[in-house]
């Protein structure tokens, strides 16, 4: 059985320390006594063995750096957990929207491969209505609406030039379609979907169907509440409704 021994003494040379442990009431030719050469003390001092410095003493780490990645992000805004299903719902929309292009039509035959993109088209287009050549861009529009009809900006665009040729039942028809496909509403299509809003609600208050045209103002105020514009825009319609004011536009 082993005892553990708390009075003792000892003595030290250069080359050796001895020991003197007091075993009371046990036989010294009975006794069994093991020394390790792991462990000494001596003064203040902590003295390992060569073979304790190789075997215990871990290696000092080396110096490194970590790298962290993060995921890229479509979305400007930041990832919610909410809004996963919904986000996923609208680029899984956009995909198939890109993918479902039908280039078997004969308008297309004599035009460059880059210019049968709807997108290209819808570039041109909105050049166009940028230089005032609304009927241009219309047929820009309606080209890749050929190529594929999946895409709302186009129909929110080709509302744009359908409202400043008062087209007013093509317009109401575009920024409907355009809404259509404005889903899920997520943050990445808010602005959109209020100009869809606005444009819709233009036409209708141009046909003096100022109720719903109201409606779609108010639409785009709880989209964005902010939104001045669109503030002072319905109040004039709420105006006229109430009888107080003529004409909306002026």
């Amino acid at each position: 059985m082993p005892l553990q021994v708390g009075d003792y003494s000892w003595q030290q040379t250069e080359a050796a320390v001895f020991l003197s442990l007091p075993l009371r009431g046990v036989s010294v030719r009975d006794a069994d006594v093991f020394c390790s050469e792991s462990y000494l003390k001596r003064h203040s001092e902590n003295i390992f063995s060569e073979k304790l410095k190789e075997d215990s003493i871990p290696a000092p780490r080396s110096v490194g750096s970590i790298k962290i990645n993060f995921t890229p992000r479509i979305f400007p805004t930041a990832l919610r957990e909410s809004q996963v299903a919904e986000e996923e719902e609208w680029l899984h929309k956009q995909a198939e929207a890109r993918r479902a292009m039908n280039t078997d039509i004969p308008e297309f035959c004599d035009l460059k491969e880059e210019e049968r993109n709807p997108d290209w088209l819808k570039e041109k287009g909105n050049k166009l209505f940028a230089t005032g050549d609304y009927l241009a861009a219309v047929n820009a529009y309606n080209l890749a609406l050929r190529l594929n009809n999946k895409i709302p900006l186009l129909y929110l665009n080709r509302a744009a030039c359908h409202l400043k040729l008062k087209n007013l039942y093509k317009t109401i028809e575009d920024s409907s379609k355009a809404l259509e496909l404005l889903t899920p509403p997520v943050a990445d299509n808010a602005n959109a979907r209020i100009k869809a809003h606005v444009r819709r609600g233009t036409a209708f208050c141009r046909l003096e169907l100022y109720v719903e045209g109201l409606q779609d103002y108010e639409a785009a105020l709880r989209i964005d509440p902010a939104n001045t514009v669109v503030q002072n825009d319905a109040q004039k319609i709420r105006s006229v409704i109430q009888g107080t004011e003529l004409n909306p536009n002026d």
